[in-house]
């Protein structure tokens, strides 16, 4: 019998992503979206993730649960403290998509960068790098780096300029650390362009890493 799986996001534009990881290395599974964009606005409206907009993902867990999911899956890193919350609610398992970035990143180094153009997402991220190297047990070194402009360049329609600041901040971090965290989904296709001498560390992605975690899970 085929499982399920709910997939939560705070972007429309993440769903083309994962549909693309989910064919490729969960065939077999049944999946599902649901996309409510005002999640994230509120976050950075506020510059932080409230109380009430935690409720909302915790119904949301819900609803994907009461859909029949098997797994769900939250695709926006900031919303990652109520994700955590909504996981000991419900009754089927529920994975924050930079947790198995975030596992990956500690076994590779201790020297830990974490990149993002927002800062509601930057914290969240680090945050969670520190506490699963508590969990494993390891002693890491975290550098976090915001590029400031990105996102808003980005939201402005000028992806060109974004990318260039993201790949220039990725370049010079490289130089400091073991490996890099990518904070949001929306980096991911920067990585593509960079030269094969500016990717001297690995640069990890959330969205490919949870799909195969999941893909273990649900086999």
């Amino acid at each position: 019998m085929s499982k399920t799986l709910g997939l939560i996001h705070t972007s429309a534009t993440l769903v083309p992503v994962f549909q693309q990881l989910c064919q490729e290395w969960l065939p077999d599974v049944k999946v599902f979206n649901i996309v409510d964009d005002s999640l994230i606005k509120d976050v950075i409206a506020k510059g932080t993730l409230t109380a009430a907009t935690a409720r909302r993902v915790v119904d949301y867990v819900g609803s994907a649960e009461a859909a029949g999911a098997d797994q769900i899956l939250v695709t926006c890193s900031s919303i990652g403290a109520a994700v955590e919350t909504a996981a000991g609610l419900s009754g089927v398992p529920v994975l924050r998509v930079d947790q198995p970035m975030v596992d990956l990143a500690v076994q590779t180094g201790s020297k830990i960068g974490v990149i993002a153009t927002l800062p509601t997402t930057l914290e969240p991220t680090s945050d969670l790098v520190r506490r699963r190297a508590a969990v494993a047990g390891k002693a890491i070194e975290l550098t976090s780096r915001l590029c400031e402009g990105a996102f808003e360049a980005l939201m402005s329609g000028d992806a060109a300029k974004h990318d260039q600041m993201v790949g220039d901040a990725l370049r010079e971090l490289a130089q400091e650390v073991d490996v890099i965290l990518l904070a949001q989904a929306s980096m991911a296709r920067v990585v593509d362009t960079l030269a094969e001498a500016d990717k001297r560390v690995p640069i990890l992605a959330s969205p490919p890493q949870a799909i195969k975690h999941l893909a273990t899970v649900l086999s």
